[in-house]
């Protein structure tokens, strides 16, 4: 196993000396040969090339030191790496303690620093250290979900001023262009993201030109059709809000990092020594409450990866609204006992070996029904706590821009209650967002409150919340003293809680949630993508498209309407932000709209009109739509409920990470590298 020892992190970068193994893997299969699989099942892009090229990367950097090795990894990378390769690929050895001379070699990732090279002249060890790099980049953590698994990337960005974190989704963009094509137009929205668009078509230009050998840099893809960048300033609100997806509320309660979750044992690991009858039973139970929450609460944690490759019930469950779980978990165990009570219809031969050959994959879905209602039970106590409501009654009100001096005075009171600071910090931020700010001797005596509740060392971090480029919590009005950038950076929420459609507020609409995004909260529609919308699903910004008539019955068999299950209408081709334009230009920050240039045109002319705005017919496109500072679980599952509205166009989610409004408040308090209850704030 893994032997971490305490790393460092030096201006970004994450340092680590790596143990090599003799071990060699072969390369992936070739850029030209990726490029055939991309039409996968249902047209999703095959980002598994990804996992091959960090595998690839990975051996090839402990292959470039020679001699038996010890492994000292960053504790930040230790995850990231978890998901690209498997212990066995590395054989761990100890340090030895006799006088034998040892070399040393400092990996960076995803890159070599001179500012590195100088701290360690300056500590006078660079003589001994062999400095290479480790160009760690997109990690899949499913099949349309990439990221760079960059934890700090928001703070580095919106506190730090730190663009690193841009020039290197830049060069993992460059890589997925380098596999696909060029992307064919490029739309995006905040100052940052424009940065990011402006760079990486200045780059896919150069890199063209040094690398002619490089075809799919010369020519547009045939199987993407748009990148769609949004930095996360440009919607602030949705991540503030309490996730109410199943795996968002995991995220929010107990906490994924890098797509692993702790879990009591007793879950993770399948009971021993039942028989089939048992199996069949307890399927029929499993999901009433024959598991003590308490009891699980208290037991021993382990890690475990939720993913759909392993976990065949996740996928069903991941983005269902949280009320909905209880009812699927009973659908899916009556379906789990109806399949293994054929086994008492099996009469012949060929029958048994039928029965038999799915025998795995039913005790398979009934771990998974049992680790689900397990998990499910130890939530479902979390969401019934008086803070955990009283928040979510604060954010409605909010959003609904109802008696909003009211909801100051409850923020108040859960300070006087010893609510988690987090919690009081996000409500605190989403008044001051959505009403452009809070009343300033309110929010002077809450500031007051919260550094004697809770600490004055917290000063800093109120400090960077008002502070631009960041400025989610000023007070209104503005003081004189205030940098004429605050001004520019307010949000204009009460037009967009319109223009958008981003609030159902009519109680005969609220049965139609589970046809519109708004699902995902509960009765609100996160702006990140609703702006996707505006790109790639025009039609859905402006009403529920699975409730139009002429697609009545697209619901469940028994009439209920339910997110539908299949393509529902022809994708429309990307043509920007066209009829949205004021509404985008009201949000602060760059729009971004670039029709890409055929690298090396003396004439000037663009990729081929067919490319960048028909949409083939006869397969199936994909639009990349990546999250510069962060994206939540949440939004994931919205975007995937767009993909599922559209016939002809999957989406891939980009991301620098996977955030939560707790992981935000953490990292901009400089609290890194631990889960939401782990901070202990």
């Amino acid at each position: 196993m893994y032997q971490i020892c305490a790393g460092t992190i030096v201006n970004g970068f994450r340092l680590f000396g790596m143990a090599a193994t003799s071990t060699s893997t072969s390369a992936p299969q070739s850029e030209a040969a990726a490029s055939k699989t991309d039409a996968s099942a249902e047209g999703l892009l095959d980002v598994s090339i990804l996992k091959e090229l960090a595998r690839k990367g990975l051996v090839d950097a402990l292959n470039s030191v020679n001699g038996a090795k010890t492994l000292v990894l960053d504790p930040t990378l230790a995850g990231p790496l978890g998901l690209v390769t498997e212990v066995a690929l590395l054989k761990i050895k100890r340090h030895a303690r006799d006088s034998q001379k040892h070399t040393y070699t400092l990996l960076l990732v995803p890159r070599t620093s001179t500012l590195v090279a100088r701290i360690l002249e300056e500590e006078g060890v660079l003589g001994d250290v062999t400095i290479s790099s480790y160009n760690l980049q997109f990690i899949p953590l499913a099949d349309d979900v990439i990221s760079l698994e960059r934890d700090s990337a928001f703070k580095e960005i919106w506190v730090d001023g730190d663009e690193t974190v841009i020039y290197d989704s830049m060069q993992a963009l460059t890589t997925l262009e380098k596999l696909h094509g060029l992307f064919p137009r490029i739309v995006g929205k905040g100052d940052y993201a424009a940065r990011l668009a402006n760079l990486l078509t200045r780059n896919t230009s150069s890199a063209s030109s040094s690398s002619p050998q490089d075809t799919h840099l010369s020519s547009p893809s045939e199987t993407i059709d748009s990148l769609i960048i949004l930095d996360r300033r440009v919607d602030m609100i949705s991540p503030l809000l309490t996730q109410l997806t199943y795996e968002g509320l995991i995220d929010e309660l107990i906490g994924i990092k890098n797509s692993h979750v702790e879990l009591p044992v007793s879950l993770v690991s399948p009971p021993t020594g039942s028989n089939q009858g048992e199996a069949s039973s307890s399927a029929a139970a499993a999901s009433s409450s024959t598991l003590n929450a308490a009891s699980l609460t208290k037991e021993k944690k382990r890690k475990y990866h939720l993913t759909t490759t392993a976990d065949p019930l996740l996928s069903e469950l991941q983005d269902l609204n949280f009320s909905a779980v209880g009812k699927k978990l009973n659908q899916i165990a009556r379906r789990l006992d109806e399949d293994y009570k054929l086994r008492h219809q099996a009469n012949t031969v060929a029958q048994l070996r039928e029965f038999v050959g799915k025998l795995g994959g039913l005790q398979s879905e009934h771990q998974s029904l049992r680790l689900h209602t397990g998990l499910s039970e130890m939530l479902v106590p979390m969401t019934r706590t008086e803070e955990f409501n009283k928040s979510l009654e604060i954010q409605q009100n909010l959003l609904a821009l109802y008696d909003v001096n009211a909801q100051i005075t409850a923020i108040e009171d859960l300070i006087a209650q010893g609510a988690d600071m987090r919690t009081v910090l996000r409500l605190l931020c989403l008044a001051s967002i959505v009403v452009g700010g809070v009343k300033a001797k309110p929010l002077e005596n809450l500031k007051r409150e919260i550094l004697q509740t809770y600490g004055y060392n917290y000063l800093p971090l109120l400090l960077s919340l008002a502070a631009p480029p960041l400025a989610i919590l000023v007070p209104h009005p503005l003081p004189p003293h205030a940098p004429p950038s605050v001004a520019e950076l307010k949000y204009p929420y009460s037009s967009l809680r319109k223009s958008l459609r981003l609030l159902i507020e009519d109680v005969d609409q609220l049965e139609e949630l589970e046809n519109d995004i708004s699902y995902v909260y509960s009765g609100f529609a996160p702006i990140s993508v609703r702006l996707v919308q505006c790109v790639a699903q025009k039609g859905g910004v402006l009403s529920n498209p699975a409730t139009e008539k002429d697609r009545k019955g697209a619901g469940g068999e028994d009439g209920s309407k339910k997110p539908p299950s299949g393509p529902m209408v022809q994708a429309h081709p990307i043509v920007g932000w066209k009829g949205f334009e004021d509404v985008v230009a009201s949000i602060p920050g760059e729009t971004v709209d670039i029709v890409q240039r055929l690298p090396g045109a003396q004439d000037g002319s663009t990729l081929p009109p067919v490319s960048t705005l028909m949409l083939p017919r006869d397969r199936t496109t994909t639009t990349v739509v990546f999250f510069l500072g962060g994206v939540t679980y949440t939004e994931i599952a919205a975007l995937r409920w767009v993909a599922r509205q559209n016939k002809g166009r999957k989406f891939l989610i980009a991301t620098t990470g996977i955030i939560s409004g707790n992981s935000l408040i953490d990292s901009v308090a400089g609290v890194g590298g631990t889960t939401s209850k782990e901070a202990g704030l």
